[in-house]
């Protein structure tokens, strides 16, 4: 198993950025495909990036294409997104979340694709 801890969230105004970590601890991160989720209260989770165990893929969702880029670093055993031009529509909850790298993952993935969840963290855009 792996364990994931995000961290980096908190209140910003809108045009702002923040930076989402997720730590990870367990078995190899390397082994791992990495994503990034949201839920806003009310709303269903919904895909926001997802990153290739080695990096050199990765998808987004529209809605924030060009405004957020995700990365990792498998020495550190950690996933980011680095979030900018916030709007208060990307308030939510933010999830990171595993899969293991042999099984395919679309480039529009759902929620039920990954296998490990954070707890979350936090994101108010103020208007």
């Amino acid at each position: 198993q792996v364990q994931l801890v995000e961290s980096g969230g908190g209140l910003v105004q809108a045009g702002g950025s923040l930076r989402l970590s997720c730590a990870a601890s367990g078995r190899t991160f390397s082994s791992y495909a990495m994503g990034w989720f949201r839920q806003a209260p009310g709303k269903e989770r919904e895909f926001v990036a997802h990153i290739s165990s080695s990096g050199y893929i990765t998808y987004y969702a529209d809605s924030v294409k060009g405004r957020f880029t995700i990365s990792r670093d498998n020495a550190k055993n950690t996933v980011y997104l680095q979030m900018n031009s916030l709007k208060p529509e990307d308030t939510a909850v933010y999830y990171c979340a595993a899969v293991p790298l042999y099984k395919v993952v679309s480039t529009t993935p759902i929620a039920r694709d990954y296998d490990y969840w954070g707890q979350g963290t936090q994101v108010t855009v103020s208007s």
